[in-house]
């Protein structure tokens, strides 16, 4: 349905740009676009279903060229988010900015820089896969059909298969070759991965990746933690509709994860080192100190309690999850 719905808004453009007489063409880069303005914001994006909130009060922030994961379990509202973001879903309250351009009141606008992968993926079932990207690449401005094929032969898909007859998977390559080889300056993928195996997994996630050092601005939803760590400079962690937490994942590279046994209450973290321990939590004798910047001060302090079993190892992004949900395994995230 999404991708149905960003063609009509396709065809409403191109209608309307011939008939006003003026070229049908994509604004890159800055032109424009304001280029003081990051590449997306929300102002307290609010969406509700009766008593449900399926997004409350989202502030997001993505500079142009960043690359940023939106994680969170099922009914998070990231889904929404995106839905919102494209003018899918109107909201109930604030409003979302693409390049400076308003998601509801300029959506034309908004949909010439975005080139999106809907989490569903829903073609033309009587349509053969090359036939689906030469319409997809012959009705955007910014498509190109040697792009597509080239996309779709990196990804293993046999175009020659009606779309009603592919498989899920083979649908989501096909949706993904839409989208990766349309060259618009911001990618918006909703779980591009899923329902991939591996190997095609990680040559999805290197495409996204050079997307992205050519300085694209790409948002990607995974419920796999490790595709984000590899390819984004942030994440952000939703919960309930919520933005919980905002992480930049270069400066996880200086923290650590600090845990030994102790077999008394952990006593008062001294003040010359509280500012380096993020959280310090204490289960029976076995103590877990979360910390930032220098390790040497605060092994120094731990070294001079009564404690054992001492394990160091560097914080990942499961860590950081995991502070605001319930640990499950990495593809149930």
């Amino acid at each position: 349905m999404a991708v149905l719905l960003y063609l009509r808004c396709w065809q409403s453009a191109k209608i309307g740009a011939v008939n006003s007489g003026k070229p049908f063409s994509v604004s890159c880069g800055t032109n424009g676009v304001d280029p003081l303005a990051p590449m997306l914001k929300t102002h307290d994006l609010t969406k509700r279903y009766g008593s449900f909130l399926a997004l409350d009060h989202a502030n997001i922030e993505v500079a142009r060229g960043e690359c940023c994961g939106v994680l969170g379990p099922n009914g998070a509202g990231k889904s929404t988010l995106f839905r919102i973001l494209m003018g899918f879903l109107r909201p109930t309250h604030g409003r979302a900015e693409i390049g400076g351009k308003d998601c509801q009141k300029a959506k034309k606008a908004v949909h010439s820089l975005v080139s999106y992968l809907p989490g569903d993926v829903r073609l033309f079932g009587e349509m053969k896969g090359k036939q689906v990207l030469d319409f997809f690449a012959d009705i955007h401005p910014r498509g190109s059909r040697e792009r597509s094929y080239a996309t779709a032969k990196r990804l293993e898909l046999d175009t020659s298969r009606r779309v009603g007859y592919m498989s899920t998977g083979m649908r989501q390559k096909l949706g993904l070759s839409i989208a990766l080889a349309t060259d618009a300056p911001m990618l918006i993928m909703d779980e591009p991965t899923t329902s991939l195996d591996p190997n095609v997994r990680g040559e999805v996630i290197r495409m996204i990746g050079q997307a992205h050092k050519s300085g694209r601005t790409v948002v990607i939803c995974s419920h796999v933690l490790s595709e984000i760590e590899d390819i984004c400079d942030r994440a952000i962690i939703m919960r309930q509709g919520k933005v919980v937490h905002d992480q930049c994942l270069q400066d996880l590279a200086r923290q650590h994860s600090v845990v030994f046994q102790l077999m008394q209450p952990l006593p008062r973290v001294p003040e010359g080192i509280r500012n380096r321990v993020i959280s310090a939590r204490q289960h029976g004798h076995t103590v877990h100190l979360e910390t930032e910047g220098e390790l040497r001060d605060v092994m120094g302090w731990i070294t001079q309690l009564p404690s054992t079993e001492l394990k160091v190892t560097r914080m990942g992004l499961r860590e950081v999850y995991d502070r605001f949900h319930a640990p499950v395994s990495e593809h149930a995230a």
